[in-house]
């Protein structure tokens, strides 16, 4: 019933739809088999359908479509990045197959085993920044960093960043109203996006600030949206739910600068800085230690 109430039955036939694990106003995402391979491997199947209707605007969409899965072809070839396996056009709506990743979020893993710890957020930081170093060193920025886009692999404990939805890359679109259109429905997650992303001019900085409330999410357990922001400055105020070290509250503040120019502006910016934290941690320790 499901398929034949999407029509997926007619669009490709080499995946058997095992049920649906999202669905939204702009499409739906499916969990199939793929019986054209030994072992049915499984996949994920997305079926986007553009709000635009206007012949113009839906042009438009298609070539954000296709820009879309270009880039996915490019970047999937990362271990830790799904790999886009098919992607194609059937009556107005356009259909993405990517490899499925099996494993649980990082939201699933905090609900199942509570808040990080600072070591353990460092860990998550180690391995997430590298990744992001090799998006942005591809021209992307991926728009939509959250811990429900971040999945821990059962396999082998990796984590993978999934949910290209919103990527963008790296090029001006200018202010037109119909670009506005198109891009308004992916401007990132309330209390993760930063405002030059919620104003449709996201930077490679913006990914940085999602980490960084990534980072508050995974220490707290709260959504950042749900945290208190200062009226003056519109900063989160996240510093009384956590108990950190002076330099690692230093190195979130930076990615977290409201103000892009304040800012971590690159992924080897915030390695650097996290290279330098046992060192920092020492010397703040010997500064505060009472003379004899």
């Amino acid at each position: 019933d499901l398929v034949r109430s999407r029509g997926l039955g007619d669009v490709y036939k080499r995946q058997r739809i095992l049920r649906a694990l999202g669905q939204g106003g702009f499409g739906a995402t499916f969990l199939a088999a793929d019986e054209s391979l030994p072992g049915s491997p499984q996949c994920v199947i997305k079926q986007l359908r553009p709000a635009a209707t206007a012949p113009h605007a839906f042009e438009m969409a298609r070539n954000l479509f296709q820009r879309e899965a270009k880039t996915l072809g490019k970047i999937g070839n990362h271990p830790q990045i799904p790999q886009l396996l098919n992607f194609f056009e059937k009556d107005r709506e356009f259909f993405l197959v990517q490899e499925f990743v099996d494993g649980l979020t990082l939201k699933a893993e905090v609900k199942k085993n509570g808040p990080y710890s600072e070591a353990s957020t460092r860990q998550f930081l180690s391995e997430a920044l590298p990744l992001l170093q090799y998006i942005h060193a591809n021209n992307v920025i991926h728009r939509d960093i959250k811990p429900d886009n971040l999945i821990r692999r059962e396999q082998d404990k990796r984590l993978v960043l999934i949910d290209f939805g919103a990527v963008k890359d790296q090029v001006s679109t200018g202010p037109t109203s119909d670009m506005t259109a198109l891009t308004a429905i992916s401007v990132g997650t309330p209390g993760y996006a930063p405002p030059e992303q919620l104003s449709l001019r996201p930077v490679f900085a913006s990914d940085i600030y999602a980490l960084g409330a990534t980072c508050i999410f995974l220490m707290t357990g709260r959504s950042p949206k749900d945290l208190d922001y200062s009226p003056t400055t519109g900063e989160m105020q996240w510093q009384k739910y956590v108990h950190i070290s002076p330099h690692f509250a230093t190195v979130l503040k930076k990615m977290l600068e409201i103000a892009v120019r304040n800012r971590y502006q690159r992924s080897e910016d915030v390695l650097r800085s996290m290279d330098l934290a046992p060192y920092m941690d020492e010397l703040a320790q010997g500064m505060a230690r009472p003379t004899t």
